[in-house]
């Protein structure tokens, strides 16, 4: 094909500084025009083939979006999508008279020359292939990877997205993410809330669980009931200046953070009605006074004795 066009606009530039200008417009009627019109149709083919391709990849991913999981159908769906266009090219290419034995080779070539290129991007890729693939996470969720805690908003072939809590949106290279640890916060329906609180030495033990015991109830409302749940109160040290209780209250995922604060401030009313203080960290020092330091007496400097010159030294 190549040699075609050439051997073409040679015969054009030869009957043009010749003056043959009725073997220019037969070499255009014959050649020139019959190339542009079957390249239009071959564009043509490929646009509706575009429109195909987006049509299938929507009718796949949409029934996997809904039932199954939204990033394997929009994974699924580009997959289907560059399938159908990649074939509908090359069945064009191929009407049209390209070689497609020579052009694979220089593609070939040319995709190990880029893969130098761009292994950061490659690695991105395969990062993005494998997390498609084992699925540690899934659009929606709260993770925190590559140092980045947010919402999952999408997951592409070569980066993730994250929304952030304060409304921040954050693109993420696949790589730094399955290179790192993924902690996936939203996976399960429950989570444990856990208030670390200190308490006067001086305050009553049965006293303090009870008042402690006092807070989780009041929130029984969100609290999640049966085996390895409900609440508990800990008493979980003696630290320097306070005893450290720990009080856990498991609560759905999504409520961990309201409830946060309402068992915090359950257990600090609570604490306060029997009368119990927090008290600030705080180091006792002590002060002996060493015998002999009542006299007044001051130690007498040291006097260290100056060095005789040499020359007295001579003389």
């Amino acid at each position: 094909m190549a040699q075609s066009v050439g051997d073409t606009l040679s015969t054009l530039i030869e009957q043009m500084q010749a003056g043959d200008y009725e073997g220019l417009t037969a070499t255009m009627t014959q050649n020139v025009v019959p190339g542009l019109l079957a390249a239009a149709i071959g564009l043509g083919v490929i646009f509706i083939g575009y429109l195909v391709a987006s049509y299938i990849s929507r009718i796949i991913s949409g029934p996997i979006c809904r039932r199954v999981d939204q990033t394997l159908g929009k994974f699924i769906g580009r997959l289907v999508f560059y399938s159908i266009l990649a074939g509908v090219t090359a069945a064009v290419l191929s009407k049209l008279g390209a070689p497609l034995g020579g052009l694979a080779a220089m593609l070939a070539a040319a995709g190990f020359a880029v893969g130098l290129a761009f292994q950061g991007t490659l690695s991105n890729f395969a990062s993005g292939v494998l997390m498609m693939v084992f699925r540690p996470f899934k659009v929606g969720d709260f993770i925190n990877a590559g140092g980045v805690a947010g919402t999952v908003n999408e997951i592409d072939l070569f980066t993730t997205t994250l929304d952030t809590p304060d409304n921040r949106r954050i693109i993420v290279p696949n790589s730094s993410i399955a290179g790192g640890t993924i902690e996936n916060i939203s996976h399960h329906a429950h989570r444990r809330v856990e208030v670390v609180v200190g308490v006067d030495y001086s305050a009553n033990q049965d006293e303090t669980r009870a008042a402690l015991t006092r807070a989780a109830e009041s929130l029984s409302d969100v609290m999640i009931p049966g085996d390895d749940r409900g609440y508990a109160v800990v008493l979980s040290g003696l630290g320097d200046s306070a005893v450290e209780w720990k009080v856990r209250l498991w609560v759905a995922s999504s409520n961990y953070w309201p409830a946060h604060e309402a068992l915090t401030g359950a257990v600090k009313r609570n604490l306060d009605a029997v009368e119990i203080g927090i008290p600030f960290p705080q180091m006792d020092i002590h002060l002996h006074r060493v015998a002999g330091d009542d006299d007044g007496s001051q130690p007498t400097p040291r006097q260290r004795p100056r060095p005789t010159r040499r020359d007295a030294i001579a003389g």
